[in-house]
């Protein structure tokens, strides 16, 4: 009878041990970017259908938040989730909403509470507080599950204040529902900066009402020949909304001098050259520019669908062309609340170095005109630049620390460890190699404020990530390149250095491929993680 009842014992032991989910760890939670302070306690806090969300304080967006983390919280629960002033047992507690983007999260069995003194910071928190609940609350069907999360402490704030993704919609047109998708993607791993490439030679995808052939013609076609499109202004003022409710910012660009070819087939009075009869391109020569006034018989520029670059120019010696210019930026400053307006600057080989120079520092002129801080690429740096200017890093050293001598910050995005659009290895089926081959770490082994002598973290914004579209055509192009390679560079721009580590990232970002496969996203399945 003992030994009856012993083994009933251990029968009722294992069967109660089965029954018990193992407990995790707050710090084993899979957070992208990883938190600056994590602290661990014991026991659990669980998502019922009696919860809710509890505001705290008083700010114009602040409800508005709140509604955020109910609806993401709603989809897949199916819980009711109310949002209030009153009553909920999970607290968003906003203090004297001065911009901060630090914020902290404390879970008790009875309580989740995310604290911060700007609207950013608790907005961060819910990201956090998402990532912490089973895969299976990104589903956007409801779903059976224990809405458990470990109880514990984040404190957290991030390393760089500019934390950015350039979409490049020029190349191949991405649609408006598919940038929105895009900012969503972004906002997860608590980036702030959305750079939209709205123009290149091979179109024109903002609508600019004083020039409106610049769309008709500039914006009717695609790398590959296919029908392009564009923005009109309404359809950008919607993306910038969007992607404010997320506490993201528009940064547009126009690129120019080079790669115009779009704006030059558009109005041939911008024409400073001719298409020769085998298809290639030359400037006229200097001594026939009539420096005043533009060619007297100009031809436009053919419209173009290939990839190569560096043949197209403005004149800078136009008047006509600074006209142009400042129209264009006015008209889309006007429409963009946020501080910078990116003018472009790379690969304008065919423009001579002097007039080079004279373009950029005519049209920082006309930027700061309209109330904006230019963002160029880092050829910019050659010209002398405006207080407060930025040069971004994509290709040479020397230009970034020409714009630091001039006092000038840095915006981090070389091309061999942040451009997205760069293949994995050589059997990926997108992207290109020109820079490099970059797998997932070597996107995430690299420190900004160490990626190049004489460039420190006091001369640094911050950091970007680029993802040019000259193979990628649509959502799922974007994930399969982007995936998992965003959330890496995401936590090297949020998370300070000591506290990353390969071997921790890998297996969180483990995690988070059962949260994109729920999601329906294709993404590069890294040999270096074991997913």
């Amino acid at each position: 009878m003992k030994k009856i009842a012993g083994s009933l014992l251990l029968v009722c032991v294992l069967a109660l041990g089965a029954c018990q989910k193992p407990s995790v760890n707050l710090s084993e939670s899979g957070i992208i970017p990883l938190p600056q302070e994590i602290t661990n306690a014991s026991g659990s806090f669980t998502l019922t259908e009696a919860s809710g969300v509890k505001l705290v304080g008083n700010s114009e967006n602040l409800t508005k938040v709140g509604e955020y983390l109910a609806e993401n919280l709603r989809r897949s629960t199916g819980y009711p989730i109310p949002v209030s002033f009153d009553t909920g047992n999970i607290i968003l507690e906003l203090g004297e909403n001065d911009g901060s983007e630090a914020y902290e999260l404390e879970i008790t069995e009875e309580t989740i509470q995310i604290s911060s003194s700007g609207e950013a910071g608790l907005f961060y928190g819910i990201q956090t507080l998402l990532q912490l609940f089973p895969a299976e609350i990104t589903s956007e069907n409801k779903l059976s599950a224990d809405w458990e999360i470990p109880q514990g402490k984040i404190i957290d704030s991030p390393s760089y204040g500019y934390r950015g993704s350039m979409l490049d919609v020029a190349r191949h047109f991405i649609s408006v529902e598919d940038v929105k998708y895009y900012i969503d993607q972004m906002a997860k791993y608590k980036l702030n900066y959305l750079h939209l490439h709205l123009t290149d030679d091979q179109g024109w995808r903002i609508e600019i009402k004083s020039w409106p052939k610049l769309t008709e013609i500039g914006g009717s076609t695609e790398v590959g020949g296919g029908k392009g499109g564009f923005y009109t202004q309404d359809d950008y003022k919607e993306l910038v909304a969007y992607a404010a409710d997320r506490f993201i910012t528009i940064v547009p660009e126009v690129d120019m001098p080079g790669h115009t070819n779009s704006a030059l087939a558009s109005y041939p009075e911008l024409n400073p050259g001719v298409n020769l009869p085998d298809g290639d391109f030359t400037t006229v020569n200097k001594q026939e520019l009539d420096y005043e006034m533009p060619l007297k018989n100009p031809q436009a520029s053919e419209l173009y669908t290939g990839i190569e670059v560096g043949w197209s120019t403005f004149s800078s010696r136009l008047e006509l062309t600074y006209a142009f210019v400042d129209s264009v930026v006015r008209e889309i400053s006007e429409i963009t609340p946020g501080p910078y307006f990116h003018i472009g600057g790379d690969e304008s080989h065919v423009t001579q170095k002097d007039d080079y120079i004279y373009f950029v520092e005519r049209v920082q002129d006309i930027v700061s005109k309209y109330g904006k801080t230019s963002i160029g690429w880092d050829e910019i740096a050659t010209a002398k630049l405006l207080p407060g200017n930025v040069a971004q890093f994509w290709a040479k050293e020397e230009n970034a620390k020409l714009a630091i001598e001039q006092g000038n910050k840095v915006l981090m995005s070389p091309a061999v460890k942040a451009y997205l659009d760069m293949q994995y290895d050589s059997t990926t089926r997108l992207g290109l190699h020109w820079a490099a081959y970059i797998e997932l770490d070597s996107a995430y082994l690299w420190e900004p404020s160490e990626f190049s002598t004489g460039i420190k973290k006091e001369n640094i914004l911050g950091l970007e990530a680029p993802l040019w579209t000259e193979t990628i055509t649509n959502r799922q192009d974007i994930n399969y390149m982007v995936f998992p390679r965003l959330p890496a560079l995401a936590e090297v721009s949020w998370t300070s250095k000591e506290k990353r580590s390969w071997d921790g990232f890998s297996k969180r970002v483990a995690q988070h491929g059962k949260r994109w496969e729920i999601q329906g996203i294709e993404f590069h399945k890294s040999p270096k993680v074991t997913w």
